[in-house]
């Protein structure tokens, strides 16, 4: 069995769609950085997306822990034209499919992004990747909420509409195993 304890990373504060842009997060709240990493198990190996954000937050909760390299798949999702951009932005200009790509995730992308689907896919394999060069370890993954959710999707075997109705806050974990039989999931959002 191999657990996987799902953080998101640290507050970007925009107020737009931030996909693939490099935001720093902000990591001044220290002592719940601290809490985080007193949470997170002691044995667990660390990876991140490889966006500054996520990678900063896996070096602030490392502690002793051994990193593994940076994920490029396990970015956030792809919002390609959208990025950037508020949501009364990007409905000015079309209404239909802003709403579309949240309400019937799936196949739907923004202009010169990915959809849900393709997302999940990409995140699927990186996820595969490591339980597969890892078997039986903890790891502590760091990305970010439509990352987080596809795996959340994943485990809980249900549709992108049903994950997406959960929160995931920044320096929140969610906690899933993987064994033999599938997937178990134990907590979501968890803010230690």
């Amino acid at each position: 069995m191999s657990r996987l304890f799902l953080v998101r990373h640290g507050p970007t504060h925009a107020k737009t769609f931030v996909g693939w842009s490099d935001l720093p997060a902000d990591l001044s709240d220290t002592a719940a950085l601290a809490r985080l990493s007193a949470h997170l198990p002691a044995a667990a190996l660390v990876v991140s997306s490889d966006l500054s954000r996520a990678a900063a937050t896996a070096d602030a909760i490392q502690g002793t822990r051994q990193r593994l390299p940076h994920q490029r798949e396990l970015r956030e999702l792809h919002f390609g034209d959208w990025e950037l951009r508020s949501f009364r932005e990007i409905e000015a200009v079309d209404a239909h499919l802003a709403r579309s790509y949240w309400e019937s995730p799936g196949d739907i992308r923004p202009p010169n992004g990915e959809s849900w689907n393709e997302a999940r896919a990409r995140i699927d394999t990186a996820v595969d990747a490591l339980l597969h060069a890892h078997p039986g370890r903890d790891l502590v993954i760091v990305a970010h909420f439509g990352a987080i959710l596809t795996q959340v999707q994943r485990a809980m075997g249900v549709d992108a509409v049903e994950a997406m109705r959960h929160k995931i806050d920044n320096l929140s974990v969610t906690t899933l195993r993987r064994h033999a039989g599938g997937w178990d999931v134990g907590a979501i959002n968890h803010l230690p």
